[in-house]
């Protein structure tokens, strides 16, 4: 089980998830593949992880030397640096695309400044919600907005696909945030998890259930795709299980594997409604 805990701790599953989103993204808008697309969202999703474990680990653990930590998360350095250069190899093919590569590094950036110790990201730190929504429009945004730039970023199909995919990872965030409450309150940070009741949590999921169903159930149905319309009730249900699920005490493989498990699922059930 070494490697397994290796592939999901140092974000290699959760990487070719994105690539998996960005594959349904093109299926759903009907855009051709790009290669080049898919190797600059599985490397860019594998640097922003890496890197997000490195800062947060060094958060956790500043009286330590520089050295000593980086002996100590050698793994995670070794990752970081041969994501970076596979995704700065990948962005030299996509110069079309370089100003919406940067404002994706920029949201990644803003999503790490809770960890930063510096005065002027004080606002950051009390601003919980902040957190989490900024990582599911981030998610959104690389998922669906980079591999759509060559068309009609303002086409009813993007816009709806944009604000289904947001909420969608909106409720994986929140699954996560709600996981690490106890955690986040020891370290003082914040998330929307810890800034509302489980009341309003619970409230804000079924909000954003309720706005991912309609908004993928609208642009299925503009399409007059019934395939990919029964496909997306499927996943919708699946989605609502194993956010019920995440309610009792789960382990390590749960999260890491079924929750981000679920932008696979999803994109597999495109693929074969697709296909039939």
């Amino acid at each position: 089980m070494r490697w397994l805990h290796f592939i999901l701790s140092h974000s290699i599953f959760i990487s070719f998830c994105a690539v998996a989103l960005c594959f349904q993204t093109n299926i759903l808008l009907h855009i051709p593949h790009d290669k080049y697309v898919y190797g600059f969202i599985l490397f860019a999703t594998m640097c922003s992880y890496n890197f997000y474990w490195l800062v947060s680990k060094y958060f956790f653990s500043r009286k330590m030397r520089i050295a000593s930590f980086l002996r100590i998360n050698f793994t995670y350095a070794l990752m970081f640096v041969m994501a970076a250069a596979g995704m700065i190899l990948f962005t030299s093919f996509l110069y079309d695309r370089l100003l919406y590569i940067v404002i994706a590094i920029l949201l990644t950036l803003l999503y790490s400044l809770p960890l930063w110790p510096f005065r002027v990201f004080a606002f950051v730190h009390k601003a919980g919600f902040l957190k989490t929504t900024t990582l599911a429009f981030t998610w959104a945004y690389v998922t669906v907005i980079i591999p759509a730039v060559p068309g009609s970023l303002f086409s009813t199909g993007v816009l709806l696909l944009l604000v289904a995919r947001f909420f969608f990872m909106l409720m994986l965030c929140l699954i996560f945030d709600m996981r690490d409450i106890s955690v986040d309150k020891i370290h003082a940070l914040r998330s929307l998890a810890t800034d509302v009741s489980m009341k309003s949590l619970r409230l804000i999921m079924g909000i954003a259930f309720i706005m991912y169903i309609i908004a993928g159930m609208l642009l299925r149905y503009q399409s007059g795709d019934n395939e990919q319309l029964a496909a997306f009730i499927v996943t919708g249900i699946i989605v609502w299980m194993v956010y019920r699920a995440s309610l009792k005490k789960q382990g390590y493989i749960f999260y890491y594997f079924m929750v981000d498990g679920l932008m696979l699922l999803s994109s597999l059930g495109t693929y074969l409604a697709s296909i039939s």
